[in-house]
């Protein structure tokens, strides 16, 4: 045995590795561990989470890409009633509006609607009877073939198309809007709808101490069980004998491993594994294609709204999103600061990737006082600038015909990833599910061959 191999304890249980330690690994290292499979996760970062990774801020952390759940979020929620910790996950109604032709609406409440200005009253009326009518849609298969731009504008026009989801569809997705599936649309006016109170105002849910101190809980239940973690473990190579893998290795340091499970992005997948499968099977993990995400968090003297979520209805903008997060959890928390996310959707070609945080920082600012006039630069009281490059698929028509299943020809050698799940959009929730799912199956995998051997 090579002197520079990771040491483990020598067992007769067989040994799973689960690359990547956001949530879909988080759960699925659970799962294993839950049910008796012995695993390992390894990590890059030196932080567990993935993008709802942590930073200290006040006496508390705070994520450095915003994260909340809703109320049907029941895999996320369903995680934290059997780790015990249900009761730390609060849950709050928020209030979101949209700024759309140089003004700010009120948009937390279906009422608000009849007062949205920017459209016309039978235009209101059309985007309200949509709303309706995609919460009640079951048979998302049928918007399979559609595209979200045509379908808007053939249920809603194209006046009110223009005005209202034209600079938000092109606001999040550039070049690749066209594309976009109305499977994927559909999906946000359901889970929208899903969390909204008796009254019709949405309702959020955030665990208490960051999402980060809810990773940590699974890595305390997962260690408990004999599991272990490795952090700052970036897989630069995937062992293999004959065509089954045994193991992984970064740097001088190996792990041997009798299944692998791979959470990261599939292009990063497809990297690791290309050397073992056809140029075929490399190609389809990289047909896929994603947006990555900037974002711009600001430390502020004083509170900017009353919203917690403000959609940016311009392309004009840098940013799609304002997520003032102290209008959800309290200012006090974060040692009086009131916290602000600015949020780009971006491909990684575009120039706004390649600027310093300075820079992103000065030009996503000197548009803020355009939408809250008594914004002062001096209100900063620090910022930081979090960048990612894998953090939307491109949901595209068809799109359930793109995903790859989570075995792969090489044998022992599984993935799970934001990009399979569907036909629901990437979230903690859903990652959480999928997670579950192959670790279950592993497990069960596991079993069975332990019988038959």
């Amino acid at each position: 045995m090579d002197g520079n191999e990771e040491k483990l304890r020598t067992t007769k249980k067989p040994h799973v590795v689960v690359i990547g330690a956001g949530f879909c690994g988080l759960a699925a290292a659970f799962e294993l561990s839950k049910r008796g499979v012995r695993v390992t996760v390894v990590e890059k970062n030196e932080d567990i989470g993935g993008l709802a990774r942590s930073f200290p801020l006040g006496e508390t952390e705070l994520e450095v890409f915003y994260h909340h759940w809703f109320r049907s979020d029941k895999h996320a929620l369903g995680l934290a009633r059997e780790l015990g910790v249900l009761d730390r996950v609060r849950f709050k109604e928020t209030r979101t509006a949209t700024y759309c032709s140089g003004e700010l609406f009120s948009l937390y409440h279906p009422f608000h609607l009849l007062k949205f200005k920017p459209l016309h009253p039978l235009d209101r009326f059309r985007v309200g009877l949509l709303t309706l009518r995609a919460q009640l849609l079951r048979n998302w298969k049928e918007l399979e073939s559609q595209l979200a731009e045509q379908w808007l504008i053939r249920k809603i026009g194209s006046s009110a198309y223009n005005t209202f989801w034209k600079p938000l569809l092109y606001g999040k997705f550039a070049d690749f809007a066209p594309e976009i599936s109305a499977v994927w649309l559909w999906n946000k006016f359901k889970l929208r709808g899903g969390s909204r109170g008796k009254k019709g105002q949405e309702t959020l849910g955030y665990y208490a101490g960051s999402f980060a101190a809810f990773a940590n809980r699974i890595k305390e239940y997962v260690e408990a069980k004999g599991g272990s973690f490795i952090t700052r473990f970036p897989v630069e190579e995937i062992l293999v004998a004959g065509n089954r893998v045994t193991g992984l290795k970064s740097g001088d340091k190996i792990i041997r491993a009798d299944m692998i499970i791979a959470t990261p992005p599939l292009p990063v997948t497809a990297g690791l594994i290309k050397d073992y499968v056809s140029p075929d099977y490399t190609r389809r993990l990289q047909r896929i294609k994603y947006l990555g995400n900037i974002c711009v968090v600001l430390e502020l003297k004083h509170r900017l709204s009353k919203y917690y979520w403000i959609n940016v209805n311009s392309e004009k903008f840098p940013f799609v999103g304002i997520v003032e997060h102290t209008n959800f959890q309290p200012a006090r928390m974060y040692g009086g600061r009131h916290i602000v996310y600015l949020t780009k959707y971006l491909p990684p070609s575009d120039p706004l990737f390649s600027m310093d945080a300075k820079e992103l920082m000065d030009l996503f600012v000197s548009y803020l006082s355009r939408i809250f006039p008594s914004f002062k630069p001096d209100w900063i009281r620090n910022y930081h600038v979090w960048k990612a490059r894998y953090t939307q698929p491109i949901v595209e028509r068809h799109y359930s015909k793109l995903i790859p299943s989570s075995e792969t020809p090489l044998e022992g050698f599984y993935i799970s990833s934001m990009a399979q799940i569907y036909p629901e959009d990437r979230g903690t929730n859903y990652a959480i599910r999928e997670g579950r799912a192959i670790g279950e199956k592993i497990a069960r995998k596991v079993t069975s061959e332990g019988k038959t051997s």
